[in-house]
C-alpha cells in the first residue's frame, strides 16, 4: 500500500519508538524515554545523511555514529535492525538486556557490530567522538591527494544533559573547538530531564553559549519532536561549516507520546508499564502489536543496504585509482587498515648493556618512542601538558593543530580524563592508528574511567605514566603514587608494566605496540637506574623472569619491579657473600606473568622456595599471591613525603642495607 511521505516518516519514527518501548517492557528494565524523544533526529540523520553499509559494518569510509547517552541504546539497536544490519535481528531486540544477547543494556562495540564505541558512563561517548574525528582528520591530511580523496567521513554523536554535566565532555569539546574539527557534528537531546527530575534542580547554564565559547558552530532546533525539516536544515548547515565542529541543540520531550509519563523522570529509566504502553499506542495511533514493524517501514529503511553497497563500491573504485597513482601511500594505508604492523618494526627498539649510561626509565621511554616513530608511522600521541616531564614528544613530527592535522604530536592540555577518552576514540576508529597518552602515574586517578573503558572496549591505547613512585621526591605526597599500581592491576584486560631499565623499557614498548586489543600502561621512574646485567627485552613478555641466580636451590627469592630491581641485585650480592643462596626475579608485569603456563611460573617461582621478599616502592596490596605466608614485602603503607628523591627512598627503607636486613630476618 502506498503511503504519503509524511505518513511514512511518522511510521518510521514511531517504529523506532515502539521497538524501544516493547523491548524495555519485555525486559522490565531499560530507558525508553530518550528513544521516544530522540527518534525524529535519529531518523533524519540515518535516513537522509549518514553514509554506512549495513552489510559491512567495518567499511572504512563509513560515517561514525556514537550514542553518548548510552542508556538510550534501544534507539541505536532499533536503527541497526531497521536499516538492515545482520548484527541486530528482531529476536535480538526481544532479548534486550538478557544474558549473551547482542543488545546489552548499554552499547558495547565488542558485542554489537555497528556500535563504534562502548558508551554508558555519561560524557565518554562525546569524548570518544572527538578522538574519532581527530583520527579522520589525521588520516585525511596524510593520505588524501588533490585528485583523489580517500578519507572523507563524518562523526555524528547524540548526547544528553548528563553528558553535558560530566566534566570529561567539557575537556574533550574544548579541545575539539581549538582544533576546528569540522567533520564532528553533535546533537544535544535537550529534554530537561535527568534521573532526579527536572534539570532545573542542578543544571541551568546556557549550554549553547558554552559551546560557542569552545569555538563550535551552534544551532537550535526548537521543536525536535516534529520539525523534521528544521532538523534537516540544521544538519545541512552544520556540514557546510568546515572549520568548526557543530553543536545542534534539539529540544525534545522525553517519553514523547506517553500521555502520563512524558516529560517526567518516570520515563527516563523504567518501563512504561502495561497500561501506559496501551495508552501510548492509542495516543500515537499505533495499531501494531508488540515488536511489529510495518512492511512499508522496513522497505523504506532498508534502502540503506542498497545505498551502503553503492557507497562502498564507489569508495573502492577510488581506492583502486589511488593504488595506481600512489602505490607507496596505498600500501601503507591498506597495511594500517588491515591491522598489520610493519615488518621488523621491533628491531628499531634500543638494546643496552650495563656499560651504557644509567638513566631514568622515563628517558629510556623517550628513546624507545623516538626509535619507534620512524618505523611506526601509525604511532600518534602526546601528554597532558607534561611533555617535557613525560618525555613523549616525537622528534620527527610537528604538532597536530588546526590546519596541520598530518602531524603526530597531540597537545592535550591539562585534560587527563578527556585525553584518555579521546585516545579510546582514536584506537576504536579501527584504522590502524596506535594512540599513546601520558601524564604522571598518580594522575591516572583523573582518567581512571577512560582507562577502565579502554580495557572494557578492547582499545589498544598505550598509557605512558612517569614519576612512578615516592622516588620522584620534592613534589611530595600529592604527586607520589602509593596505591595507584595496585588499583590499576585490579582492572581486567589492562596490562601494567613497570620496567627496571632500558632493556625492559624496550620490552614494554614491544608488548604494548603488539597488543592491539587491550590497553597497556607503563610506569616509568623519574630517578636514574642502572642497566642491569641479565635484563632482557624479550623476557618482559613473560611478565617475570630470573634476572640472576645461584647455584642449586635458592634459600630466598628477591622479587623486584622497576627501580627497585637494582636494589635487589645489589642486596643479593651481599647476601651471596654471606653464604646465602639468592635468586633475583624481575617482575615487570603481574598480568603477563599470570598469562604464562604453570610450568614456566614454577620455573621462576618454585613452590619449594617459600622465603620470598618483594621490593616495590608502592603499597603491598596484592603481593601476597607471590610472597605467600612465609614471605614479606618492602612497601609504602602511608602517603609519601616532600624531600629529595633519594632521601625519601632511604626514609621508606629502599636501601640495599634494608633489603639485606629484611631478607636475613625472613631466613631467621
Amino acid at each position: 500500500m502506498a503511503v504519503a511521505t509524511k505518513t511514512l516518516e511518522e511510521l518510521c519514527i514511531n517504529s523506532i519508538r515502539f521497538l524501544a518501548i516493547d523491548a524495555v517492557e519485555k525486559a522490565k528494565s531499560g530507558h525508553p524515554g530518550l528513544p521516544m524523544g530522540a527518534a525524529p533526529m535519529a531518523y533524519v540523520l540515518w535516513d537522509k545523511f549518514m553514509r554506512f553499509n549495513p552489510k559491512n559494518p567495518q567499511w572504512f569510509n563509513r560515517d561514525r555514529f556514537v550514542l553518548s547517552a548510552g542508556h538510550g541504546c534501544m534507539l541505536q539497536y532499533a536503527l541497526l535492525y531497521l536499516t538492515g544490519y545482520d548484527s541486530v535481528t528482531l529476536d535480538d531486540i526481544k532479548q534486550f538486556r538478557q544474558w549473551g544477547s547482542k543488545t546489552p543494556g548499554h552499547p558495547e562495540n565488542f558485542e554489537t557490530p555497528g556500535v563504534e564505541v562502548t558508551t554508558g558512563p555519561l560524557g565518554q561517548g562525546i569524548a570518544n567522538s572527538v578522538g574519532l574525528a581527530m583520527a579522520e582528520a589525521h588520516l585525511a591530511a596524510r593520505f588524501n591527494k588533490p585528485d583523489c580523496t580517500l578519507v572523507d567521513h563524518y562523526t555524528y554523536v547524540i548526547l544528553g544533559d548528563g553528558c553535558n554535566m560530566e566534566g570529561v565532555s567539557g575537556e574533550a569539546c574544548s579541545l575539539a573547538g581549538h582544533l576546528g574539527l569540522g567533520k564532528l557534528i553533535a546533537f544535544y537531546d535537550d529534554n530537561h530531564i535527568s534521573i532526579d527530575g527536572s534539570t532545573d534542580l542542578a543544571f541551568t547554564e546556557d549550554v549553547a553559549k558554552r559551546f560557542e565559547a569552545y569555538g563550535w558552530h551552534v544551532q537550535h532546533v526548537e521543536n525536535g519532536n516534529s520539525d523534521l525539516d528544521g532538523i534537516t536544515k540544521a544538519i545541512e548547515a552544520a556540514k557546510a561549516v568546515t572549520d568548526k565542529p557543530s553543536f545542534i541543540k534539539v529540544t525534545t520531550t522525553i517519553g514523547y507520546g506517553s500521555p502520563n509519563k512524558a516529560n517526567t523522570a518516570g520515563v527516563h529509566g523504567a518501563a512504561l508499564g502495561d497500561d501506559e504502553v496501551k495508552a501510548t499506542r492509542e495516543n500515537l495511533g499505533w495499531t501494531y502489536g508488540a515488536f511489529e514493524v510495518p512492511e512499508d517501514v522496513l522497505s523504506h529503511m532498508r534502502q540503506a543496504v542498497e545505498r551502503g553497497t553503492s557507497y562502498q563500491a564507489e569508495w573502492e573504485e577510488t581506492l583502486a585509482t589511488y593504488r595506481t597513482k600512489y602505490p607507496q601511500e596505498a600500501a601503507q594505508f591498506e597495511r594500517m587498515l588491515a591491522g598489520n604492523l610493519p615488518q621488523g618494526w621491533a628491531d628499531s627498539l634500543p638494546t643496552l648493556t650495563p656499560a651504557d649510561k644509567a638513566m631514568a626509565t622515563r628517558k629510556h621511554s623517550q628513546a624507545s618512542l623516538n626509535a619507534l616513530a620512524p618505523a611506526l608511522p601509525e604511532l600518534i600521541g602526546g601528554s597532558a601538558d607534561l611533555t617535557h616531564s613525560n618525555l613523549t614528544e616525537l622528534k620527527n613530527s610537528g604538532d597536530f593543530q588546526k590546519g596541520r592535522y598530518e602531524n603526530r604530536n597531540l597537545r592535550f592540555g591539562v585534560r587527563e580524563h578527556g585525553m584518555g577518552s579521546i585516545c579510546n576514540g582514536i584506537a576504536l576508529h579501527n584504522s590502524g592508528l596506535i594512540p599513546y597518552c601520558a601524564t604522571f602515574l598518580v594522575f591516572a586517578d583523573y582518567m581512571r574511567a577512560a582507562i577502565r573503558l579502554s580495557a572494557l572496549s578492547q582499545a589498544g591505547v598505550i598509557y605512558v605514566m612517569t614519576h612512578d613512585s615516592v622516588g620522584l621526591g620534592e613534589d611530595g605526597p600529592t604527586h607520589q603514587p602509593v596505591e595507584t599500581l595496585a588499583s590499576l592491576r585490579a582492572i581486567p584486560n589492562l596490562t601494567v608494566i613497570r620496567p627496571a631499565d632500558g632493556n625492559e623499557t624496550s620490552g614494554a614498548y614491544k608488548v604494548a605496540v603488539a597488543n592491539r586489543k587491550a590497553p597497556t600502561l607503563m610506569a616509568f621512574s623519574r630517578q636514574t637506574v642502572p642497566n642491569l646485567e641479565g635484563s632482557s627485552v624479550d623476557a618482559v613478555a613473560k611478565g617475570a623472569y630470573v634476572l640472576s641466580d645461584c647455584d642449586g636451590t635458592p634459600d630466598i627469592i628477591l622479587i623486584g619491579t622497576g627501580s627497585e630491581v637494582g636494589l635487589c641485585v645489589d642486596a643479593a650480592a651481599q647476601l651471596q657473600a654471606n653464604g646465602i643462596q639468592v635468586r633475583v626475579v624481575s617482575m615487570p608485569s603481574w598480568e603477563l606473568f599470570e598469562a604464562q603456563d604453570a610450568g614456566y611460573k614454577e620455573s621462576v617461582l618454585p613452590t619449594a622456595v617459600t622465603k620470598r621478599l618483594a621490593v616495590e616502592a608502592a603499597a603491598s596490596f596484592g603481593w601476597c599471591r607471590y610472597v605467600g605466608s612465609d614471605g614479606d614485602v618492602i612497601s609504602v603503607e602511608r602517603f609519601g613525603a616532600s624531600a629529595p628523591g633519594g632521601t625519601v627512598m632511604e626514609k621508606f627503607g629502599y636501601t640495599v642495607d634494608n633489603v639485606v636486613s629484611r631478607a636475613q630476618a625472613l631466613l631467621g
